[in-house]
């Protein structure tokens, strides 16, 4: 029961997040984001990979 409302409130999040860039205009705010994003998905699947040293050593 809690898993859902966990993933309810994240898809709001993101929800919310569509809806102002979308009124407000700030479409200059997607890349960023989406760069965002994908940072931290590279370090959240390399942080227990052999890659792990190497990706470290670019920050």
């Amino acid at each position: 029961m809690k898993g859902d409302f966990r993933l309810m409130s994240k898809l709001g999040i993101l929800k919310e997040l569509w809806d102002f860039l979308r009124v407000r205009k700030k479409w200059w705010l997607t890349p960023i984001i989406i760069m965002l994003l994908l940072l931290g998905a590279l370090i959240f699947f390399t942080q227990s990979s052999a890659v792990a040293p190497f990706i470290y050593t670019l920050f």
